[in-house]
């Protein structure tokens, strides 16, 4: 027999409603801290009764009592206490300080950490506050166990990539769910200049009040087919009942890149193209023809020129933070509004960014049982781009121009005769400017049905639109059409409506209960067009009407659906056995016809052993609990039409016509992940507290395009559930409080992580391979997969490689050949770190603060693809690394580095010779502040004065020979450099003040 899930919640809702206890009188009242802020979340218990209930986000709470009875209050990091029942009760908890216990976002309400069985990371608004970076994401770098938080490149609006315990995917999304304030967020790469950017620039880090990331199946299994990459919920501020507030801060910091490389002047590069060309043809006409040509005019043989390309591609960055908020409240409305503006300039010639941000968030009691509110935001981020690292015309790529050449002529204007396209030419003739607007928006009601029983009902809205120019004038490079102008224009818009009820009551004084149900309903809508048209009178035209001609057009539309179901039930008995069961049911219109909907269980139990009697007035161990999870995710990112039967227009000869382009699959289905997760937490005198988890993630059913017959015509591949991976690992936290005392505060945060992310199964057992890397059973996930350099032949300069064929006996043949194609690819590293760790340090001495956090990644390697380009002792005129002076010249010598031999592709192969570790520690943030005395403000009207200095990636350790071990190619490719920004350098001065 089938029950629709809408009789299912009406038959939960009776049963909470007969479970209830009600009584004939109630008592009301407000709890606060010492400095009056209402605590929202506490949960009251009348003693020796069932009836509970817990205070609203003002404090406030109501409970079937009477005058008299007693009350039992409990809330994490805050003293239960016992008081007797009274009319209009103001109750004052005082904190205890644990560190151990805190408070929890989780999806649909919250949660304690003293009662979660999940693996939840956290950080709160003073964790991420005045730390001048652009986004929020760089903010969170080194402070979250298990989470791998690594900018793209160092362009202001470089793309982020995110990974929560590891790679779980290959062919599907990998980035996590963001939630923000319930609202799933829109995190589509709408780029088309080849480089992605990150659309969570669009958020305003002062307008955050915590961020929590789901990371066990337990915790994410509530999100269902979204969860299986890790869930990021964000929370921003809320008005607080008591006197409004307002606060100001401004910063203002200069920027530089973290590192350049050594390249050859133009003494070092005639030296050795001259040599190479000798080696290479014979004698050095060839080089000094190419000089000639280089040189365009100046006298290369006297030195006129010595240009410094890398010099110009970098510029110091700035950096201009203001932000303001006001917030306040009564007993029935609270508000925050808050606005922004960041203003960075990149440290990257023609790249900048400038934002702002508006908020507005309001709740209104409008009867004791019944709240309703509004949270509003808008962005607009407008941002100047360069082209992606793999275009002649972005700036980093001017290294590879010779020293020889000018940069600009005489009159100024940039040299058009360069060895390749001067990026100068591009900036004085072009411009990319990107526009993000942003709306968020959620309205919301919450009723209370009974103490216990509450339902809410929220409307949430997000619209993220961007629109893209490109205007390319006449003298800009490769311009054959007297100018070009490009424009695109995407909307992105969701719209969710969640539904859901918690009940929360404690029975006996021993059975906690806590339960949600609920569904949801998501519509997303996509609407895209773009534009080129060419022929301009004059390049003070520079918009799409201005041409003569419009030469290309494009524009589509798509939507997709989530319908979805939950319920999770968490239970205590005793303060100390805890259990909790969640389910989703999620259908999405992106899956096939036969697999649209699935069913996504996760199970979790704890034990505080720290509550038994033989623990509980131990002095030592101040807390000890174990805990375990299991549960099922999905991963739903592989596009909105991959399981349809597609067919696309083909005009010929100026008629419309279709043709089949896309093989149907009614059997696709997200990518599954099943999860577990097992740990401990401790606690040593209440000062030092500990987290040990295990996690394994096994995603399964990866999608995959797998080829067909040539004899069924049409599409040559179908996507397919094909595959399975694993990652898996320990996590490692330790918070310590090394000193507490009146003038003297001082604590620690330390987290390392191992991960290994390991192939399976893979389609038909087959190897996926791509230029660099292999996916290949029982090996790590997108090895570098490559020919191994084996050095330089000290007799003759040849460069080696290890043959690695396999012998007879199935061994290696590690023989070396100097034919490049007779030694065959081995796999040879891991584009992904196996171990990570953050420390944190914080110290408070009377007025003075200060904190720092280092951060490490080790284990992992880039592939420099730009290599057999920039570090081949002159195979070709580019200008080289100053490391290939020491290449091969006697013989005898002995050196990594083979002869200079121009044209000759002597050790320019793809191979291990351009792959280096990435390990490293960083200096992520150094602030120290000052905050003035308040005797010294007590006739000003202003309740706090701080002055600060901070700063971002100072101090790098490393022994990678790039840029920086962790800028990434911006356009292709895992693992791969390609010249490629690093990060920036950033000191900024501010001051923050509050009335």
């Amino acid at each position: 027999m089938r029950i629709k899930l809408k009789h299912f919640l009406w038959f939960i809702l009776i049963l909470f409603v007969q479970i209830a206890t009600a009584q004939e009188g109630y008592i009301s009242g407000k709890v606060t801290d010492k400095k009056g802020i209402p605590i929202p979340g506490v949960n009251i218990i009348l003693k020796g009764t069932s009836a509970s209930t817990q205070t609203d986000f003002d404090g406030n709470f109501k409970i079937a009592a009477k005058k008299g009875d007693i009350l039992t209050l409990s809330y994490v990091s805050f003293a239960t206490i016992n008081v007797a029942a009274s009319n209009d009760m103001k109750i004052e908890l005082v904190e205890t300080q644990n560190e151990l216990e805190a408070v929890l976002v989780v999806g649909y309400g919250t949660q304690t950490k003293r009662r979660s069985t999940d693996n939840i990371a956290r950080v709160t608004a003073k964790d991420i506050q005045q730390v001048p970076v652009a986004n929020v994401q760089n903010a969170l770098v080194g402070k979250l166990a298990g989470v791998q938080i690594t900018q793209t490149n160092g362009k202001v609006d470089g793309g982020m990539d995110i990974r929560v315990r590891g790679a779980v995917s290959i062919s599907a999304g990998t980035q996590p769910l963001y939630v923000l304030d319930g609202i799933p967020l829109i995190t589509s790469d709408e780029s088309t200049n080849g480089a992605a950017t990150n659309p969570l620039i669009t958020l305003s880090p002062n307008e955050i009040e915590s961020i929590d990331v789901l990371k066990d199946a337990s915790s994410a299994a509530i999100y269902g087919a979204r969860g299986a990459n890790g869930v990021v919920i964000i929370t921003t501020k809320k008005g607080k009942d008591g006197k409004g507030t307002f606060s100001f801060n401004m910063s203002q910091g200069v920027s530089e890149a973290t590192h350049k490389k050594s390249w050859l002047n133009t003494d070092q590069y005639i030296e050795l193209f001259t040599e190479a060309s000798i080696n290479g043809t014979g004698d050095a006409a060839e080089a000094e023809s190419t000089f000639d040509f280089l040189a365009q005019g100046t006298d290369w043989r006297n030195r006129e020129v010595n240009t410094d390309w890398q010099d110009l591609a970098f510029q110091t960055g700035l950096a201009t933070d203001v932000d303001f908020s006001v917030s306040g409240g009564d007993a029935k409305t609270k508000y925050f509004f808050s606005g922004a503006y960041n203003n960075t300039t990149g440290i990257i010639d023609s790249n900048e960014l400038e934002r702002i941000t508006a908020r507005s968030n309001i709740s209104h009691k409008i009867s004791d049982n019944f709240t309703m509110g509004m949270n509003l935001s808008f962005s607009r981020s407008t941002i100047d781009r360069v082209q992606d690292d793999n275009s002649f015309t972005t700036p980093l790529q001017a290294v590879a121009q010779s020293p020889l050449s000018p940069a600009r002529l005489e009159d100024g204007t940039a040299n058009p005769n360069t060895l390749y396209a001067n990026y100068l030419l591009a900036a004085d003739n072009s411009f990319w400017k990107t526009i993000m607007r942003r709306v968020t928006g959620k309205v919301f009601a919450e009723y209370q049905i009974i103490p216990s029983l509450k339902i809410n009902s929220d409307f949430a809205y997000d619209l993220l639109g961007q629109t893209e120019d490109y205007w390319q004038g006449k003298n800009a490079p490769f311009m054959a059409t007297d100018g070009e102008a490009y424009a695109t224009s995407v909307n992105n818009e969701t719209y969710i409506w969640s539904n859901y009820l918690t009940y929360d009551a404690v029975f006996a004084e021993k059975h906690s209960v806590n339960a949600v149900a609920g569904m949801e309903f998501q519509k997303y809508e996509r609407r895209y067009q773009s534009v080129t048209s060419i022929y301009f009178p004059d390049d003070s035209f520079q918009t799409v009407d201005g041409g003569a001609e419009v030469n290309a057009g494009e524009g589509n539309e798509t939507a997709s659906t989530f319908v979805s179901q939950f319920l999770r039930v968490n239970y205590a008995f005793d303060n100390k056995y805890l259990f909790k069961a969640s389910i989703r049911r999620d259908g999405s219109s992106r899956f096939g016809k036969n697999e649209r909907y699935g069913v996504f269980p996760a199970f979790s139990a704890g034990w505080i052993i720290s509550e038994e009697n033989f623990l509980k007035d131990n002095t030592v161990l101040s807390f000890l609990k174990l805990k375990g999870s299991w549960g099922e995710v999905g991963n739903a990112d592989i596009g909105n039409f991959a399981s349809r039967q597609l067919y696309g227009p083909r005009p010929y000869n100026l008629k419309s016509g279709l043709s089949f382009v896309q093989a149907g699959n009614p059997d696709l289905t997200w990518e599954k992940s099943t999860q577990t997760d097992v740990g401990i937490e401790w606690g040593l005198f209440n000062k030092f507290s500990f987290e040990v988890d295990y996690y394994e993630k096994s995603p399964d059913g990866l999608l995959f395009d797998v080829p067909k017959p040539l004899s069924g015509g049409g599409p040559t591949s179908i996507t397919q559930n094909i595959g399975k991976v694993k990652s898996s690992g320990f996590e490692v936290t330790v918070n310590t409080k090394n000193i507490e005392n009146q003038n003297l505060r001082w604590t620690t945060s330390f987290n390392i992580t191992t991960n290994k992310s390991e192939v399976l199964e893979m389609p038909n057992g087959q190897d996926i391979v791509s230029t660099f890397t292999i996916n290949r059973v029982g090996e790590n996930i997108s090895s570098f997969y490559l020919v191994e350099y084996a050095g330089v032949d000290s007799a003759n300069g040849d460069a080696l490689y290890y043959k690695n064929t396999v012998n007879a006996d199935g061994s290696l043949d590690r023989t070396t050949t100097n034919d490049y194609s007779e030694a065959k690819r081995i796999i040879a590293g891991n584009p992904f770190p196996e171990l990570m760790a953050g420390l944190t340090n914080t110290i408070n001495y009377k007025n003075i603060d200060f904190s720092f956090t280092f951060q490490g990644e080790w284990g992992a390697s880039i592939y420099n693809s730009a290599g057999k380009y920039q570090s081949v002792a002159a195979d070709y005129f580019d200008n080289q690394t100053t490391d290939q002076l020491n290449r091969w010249q006697n013989p005898g010598d002995i050196t990594n580095v083979p002869q200079a031999r121009l044209y000759g592709s002597n050790g320019t192969g793809e191979s291990t010779r351009f792959l280096d570790k990435t390990d490293f520690v960083r200096l992520r943030n150094l602030t120290i502040g000052y905050t003035l005395p308040k005797t010294t403000l007590k006739d000003a009207g202003i309740s706090s004065v701080r002055f600060y200095a901070t700063g971002v990636n100072l101090l790098t350790f490393t022994n990678y020979n790039g840029y920086d071990p962790e800028a990434r190619r911006d356009d292709t490719g895992i693992g791969e450099e390609f010249y490629s920004a690093p990060p920036a350098r950033t000191i900024a001065l501010g001051v923050n003040i509050n009335f």
